[in-house]
């Protein structure tokens, strides 16, 4: 079965950029894995993980040791990169860019909100790995420092946000609550009561959809695809959590200058 990556229009209508945002669609692995997982860091046959992520190669037309991914830590750091490095000397970061052709820039999710960025006319691109944690520090600004770094001009920029965890599954405490309300008190607006005592839904896409335009970003775009609610499309850490499963596989996403 082939790989069917969502499309997000506005970077589908950019000359000369190819993206997709992948789901478990057209992968061999087996079990909680099944699928298209692409996470190096699951459990899961290293085998069956290279084969997946060499179908994503394929999809995006680079070599398999061009599809290049980070060691996520939920943190603001980016970087540039301009040529390949190991699976074992990943930057360990959650948002990266690049104006190497040939490179694509995936993102590892599984409930966290991938974000896909291009500048078709400085011909720079970028992804980050947005969770709660990452959004709050700023990883969206800092992917797009790294862009304009290597010449993007923020004002040509164009970004979608991918399939990620919705507000109606995404039940946090007070804790995380506080956190993103002591950044901005108009944060608020992206929570909203839960039917258990102190804890509330987080809109996480709405959330970073607003990072990116307050940082500048013209009509980003938000696909509204929840990863927790469609176990047939998305691998999910909350859902694999509340199934009481032992590890979870990752979609990727990933951009790359055609």
């Amino acid at each position: 079965m082939p790989t069917r990556p969502l499309k997000a229009p506005p970077l589908a209508a950019l000359p000369g950029i190819q993206h997709g945002f992948y789901t478990r669609v057209g992968g061999v692995s087996t079990g909680i894995y099944k699928g298209l997982n692409c996470g190096p860091g699951s459990n899961d046959d290293p085998t069956a993980v290279e084969v997946n992520r060499a179908r994503v190669a394929v999809s995006l037309g680079v070599a398999e040791e061009n599809l290049l991914s980070l060691y996520q830590v939920h943190s603001a750091t980016a970087v540039s990169v301009a040529a390949p490095f190991a699976p074992d000397a990943r930057p360990q970061a959650d948002g990266m860019a690049t104006a190497t052709r040939g490179l694509a820039l995936g993102i590892l999710t599984a409930d966290c909100a991938p974000v896909l960025f291009a500048d078709p006319k400085a011909r720079v691109i970028g992804a980050a790995h947005a969770g709660w944690r990452g959004a709050v520090s700023g990883i969206v600004e800092a992917t797009l420092a790294q862009m304009e770094s290597l010449g993007a001009n923020r004002d040509d920029i164009q970004a979608a946000v991918g399939p990620a965890i919705s507000q109606r599954n995404y039940e946090v405490g007070d804790d995380v609550r506080t956190q993103v309300l002591d950044h901005d008190a108009d944060n608020a607006e992206f929570f909203i009561p839960s039917t258990r005592d102190n804890h509330w839904r987080f809109d996480l896409e709405g959330y970073v959809l607003h990072r990116l335009r307050a940082a500048g970003v013209h009509a980003p775009c938000g696909l509204a695809e929840c990863t927790y609610a469609d176990d047939t499309r998305f691998f999910s850490y909350r859902r694999t959590t509340h199934k009481g499963e032992k590890d979870y596989g990752r979609q990727i996403s990933a951009i790359r200058l055609a």
